[in-house]
Protein backbone atom coordinates (compact mmCIF):
# COMPACT_ATOMS: atom_id res chain seq x y z
CA UNK A 1 0.00 0.00 0.00
CA UNK A 2 1.21 3.36 -0.28
CA UNK A 3 1.62 6.01 1.84
CA UNK A 4 -1.94 8.00 0.83
CA UNK A 5 -3.42 4.25 1.49
CA UNK A 6 -2.40 3.83 4.51
CA UNK A 7 -3.15 7.09 5.88
CA UNK A 8 -6.73 7.01 4.57
CA UNK A 9 -7.43 3.24 6.04
CA UNK A 10 -5.98 4.87 9.09
CA UNK A 11 -7.02 8.03 9.60
CA UNK A 12 -2.98 9.25 10.29
CA UNK A 13 -1.60 11.81 7.58
CA UNK A 14 1.54 10.63 5.56
CA UNK A 15 3.56 13.18 7.66
CA UNK A 16 2.55 11.49 10.74
CA UNK A 17 3.37 8.48 9.01
CA UNK A 18 6.67 9.83 8.00
CA UNK A 19 7.61 10.66 11.36
CA UNK A 20 6.52 7.77 13.45
CA UNK A 21 8.91 5.98 10.94
CA UNK A 22 11.62 8.32 11.51
CA UNK A 23 11.92 8.19 14.91
CA UNK A 24 11.43 4.28 15.27
CA UNK A 25 8.24 4.22 16.57
CA UNK A 26 7.21 1.56 13.90
CA UNK A 27 10.41 -0.22 12.35
CA UNK A 28 11.52 1.19 8.89
CA UNK A 29 8.80 0.63 5.73
CA UNK A 30 9.52 -1.43 2.80
CA UNK A 31 10.14 0.39 0.01
CA UNK A 32 9.38 -0.41 -3.70
CA UNK A 33 12.20 -0.07 -6.42
CA UNK A 34 11.75 3.81 -6.92
CA UNK A 35 12.50 4.05 -3.09
CA UNK A 36 8.53 4.89 -1.92
CA UNK A 37 7.22 3.09 1.08
CA UNK A 38 5.03 0.03 0.01
CA UNK A 39 3.54 -1.04 3.60
CA UNK A 40 2.89 -4.29 3.59
CA UNK A 41 0.69 -6.61 6.26
CA UNK A 42 3.27 -6.17 9.13
CA UNK A 43 3.91 -2.74 8.35
CA UNK A 44 0.18 -2.07 8.63
CA UNK A 45 0.57 -3.37 11.63
CA UNK A 46 2.66 -1.71 13.49
CA UNK A 47 0.40 1.72 12.52
CA UNK A 48 -2.67 0.05 13.72
CA UNK A 49 -0.59 -1.04 17.09
CA UNK A 50 0.69 2.60 17.58
CA UNK A 51 -2.89 4.19 16.60
CA UNK A 52 -4.46 2.40 19.15
CA UNK A 53 -1.48 3.13 21.58
CA UNK A 54 -1.63 6.64 21.08
CA UNK A 55 -5.27 7.18 21.38
CA UNK A 56 -4.87 5.11 24.27
CA UNK A 57 -2.41 7.77 25.90
CA UNK A 58 0.77 5.45 26.18
CA UNK A 59 3.73 7.50 25.88
CA UNK A 60 6.46 7.64 22.42
CA UNK A 61 9.26 6.94 24.57
CA UNK A 62 7.88 3.57 25.82
CA UNK A 63 6.67 2.60 22.44
CA UNK A 64 10.05 3.34 21.05
CA UNK A 65 11.65 1.24 23.40
CA UNK A 66 9.21 -1.75 22.80
CA UNK A 67 10.00 -1.46 18.62
CA UNK A 68 13.75 -1.25 19.47
CA UNK A 69 13.19 -4.14 21.39
CA UNK A 70 11.15 -6.17 19.20
CA UNK A 71 13.82 -5.57 16.67
CA UNK A 72 16.62 -7.30 18.87
CA UNK A 73 14.84 -10.42 18.96
CA UNK A 74 13.33 -13.21 21.28
CA UNK A 75 16.16 -12.50 23.71
CA UNK A 76 13.68 -9.10 24.58
CA UNK A 77 10.45 -11.00 25.03
CA UNK A 78 10.57 -11.17 28.65
CA UNK A 79 11.43 -7.11 28.77
CA UNK A 80 8.86 -6.72 25.80
CA UNK A 81 5.85 -8.09 28.10
CA UNK A 82 7.53 -6.39 31.57
CA UNK A 83 7.15 -2.62 29.00
CA UNK A 84 3.33 -3.91 28.35
CA UNK A 85 2.69 -4.46 31.55
CA UNK A 86 3.52 -1.46 32.91
CA UNK A 87 2.01 0.50 30.21
CA UNK A 88 -1.36 -1.18 31.05
CA UNK A 89 -0.65 -0.31 34.62
CA UNK A 90 -0.71 3.19 33.65
CA UNK A 91 -3.17 3.13 31.56
CA UNK A 92 -5.75 1.79 34.16
CA UNK A 93 -4.25 4.28 36.66
CA UNK A 94 -5.51 7.09 34.05
CA UNK A 95 -8.56 5.31 33.95
CA UNK A 96 -9.59 5.01 37.08
CA UNK A 97 -8.99 8.83 37.17
CA UNK A 98 -11.35 9.35 34.28
CA UNK A 99 -14.26 7.27 35.88
CA UNK A 100 -13.41 8.94 38.94
CA UNK A 101 -14.14 12.24 36.88
CA UNK A 102 -16.85 10.73 34.95
CA UNK A 103 -18.77 10.03 38.32
CA UNK A 104 -18.83 13.50 39.44
CA UNK A 105 -20.23 14.67 36.40
CA UNK A 106 -22.80 12.42 36.12
CA UNK A 107 -23.26 13.85 40.12
CA UNK A 108 -23.44 17.18 39.20
CA UNK A 109 -25.71 16.43 36.59
CA UNK A 110 -28.18 14.88 37.97
CA UNK A 111 -28.31 17.66 40.81
CA UNK A 112 -28.86 19.95 38.10
CA UNK A 113 -31.81 17.49 36.61
CA UNK A 114 -33.04 16.99 39.89
CA UNK A 115 -33.63 20.86 40.54
CA UNK A 116 -30.79 20.80 43.58
CA UNK A 117 -28.44 23.44 42.48
CA UNK A 118 -28.86 26.55 43.94
CA UNK A 119 -27.61 30.08 42.89
CA UNK A 120 -24.30 30.86 44.51
CA UNK A 121 -26.07 34.36 45.84
CA UNK A 122 -28.23 32.48 47.54
CA UNK A 123 -25.44 30.61 49.86
CA UNK A 124 -26.28 27.38 48.63
CA UNK A 125 -24.91 24.99 46.48
CA UNK A 126 -21.68 26.80 44.37
CA UNK A 127 -19.83 24.15 42.97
Amino acid sequence: MTIAEVSRKYDITADTLRYYERIGLIPAVPRNKSGIRDYDEASCGWVELMKCMRSAGVQIEALIEYVALYQQGDGTIDARRELLVEQREQLRARMADMQASLDRLDYKIERYEKGLMFRENKGKEAI
